[in-house]
């Protein structure tokens, strides 16, 4: 089945016999939020109505905030936009964004995701989680190395989720980020990138 078609992460997690566990997110480092992204933020939460739609709030919040924290690794992960990805037929679909590593071969090369995101439409976070788990199972596949963890990220924008899935335990972080601090926003997803530039 599509990644939309499951309707819980519960049915995910049993459909693919994955042990799930709860957790706190710990960044692992400070650093400073880009020069401008607190502005532009600023300037889309006052003048834009960017809740209008879900490709209003992935353009409008998601994309800008993901695409900050990955210009720092930019040299060695590609950021992808609705990038189709497939596993055999029961695991394909088409997550918001992923991120991979960067192909020698050049920017339109796509390599081994390790990030998937997804937009928790209409502020549902646990049918984002159903999708988002789903996308998480079938890039460890299709990166066939179980140790390497994979993370996966759900929000609506304003508020952010993390989880981490190694091996067959799904990790959920229960603490959540939001834009209103985004200096704890920007370390978190900061902090996912360099656990993903260590690990591969």
């Amino acid at each position: 089945m599509a990644f939309t078609q499951f309707k819980s992460l519960g049915e995910v997690l049993k459909t693919y016999n994955i042990r799930y566990a709860e957790a706190r997110f710990k960044p692992e480092t400070q650093v400073k939020v880009p020069k401008g992204l607190a502005a532009d933020l600023a300037f889309t939460l006052k003048h834009i109505a960017y809740d209008v739609s879900e490709a209003a709030i992935c353009e409008n919040l998601i994309y800008p905030i993901l695409k900050s924290a990955w210009i720092p690794f930019a040299g060695i992960f590609a950021l992808w936009s609705h990038k189709a990805i497939e596993y055999d037929a029961s695991l394909s679909g088409i997550p918001d964004y992923l991120i991979s590593k960067r192909s020698d071969l050049g920017k339109i090369v796509f390599e081994a995701p390790y990030i998937a995101v997804v937009e928790a439409k209409k502020d549902d976070f646990s049918g984002g989680w159903s999708q988002c788990g789903a996308e998480m199972y079938a890039i460890q596949k299709i990166n066939q190395n179980p140790d390497l963890p994979i993370y996966g990220i759900v929000s609506n924008g304003e508020t952010w989720e993390f989880a981490e899935l190694a091996h067959d335990q799904f990790l959920f972080f229960t603490n959540r980020f939001d834009i209103s601090d985004l200096k704890k926003l920007y370390n978190a997803l900061y902090s996912i990138m360099l656990r993903c530039k260590n690990r591969f």
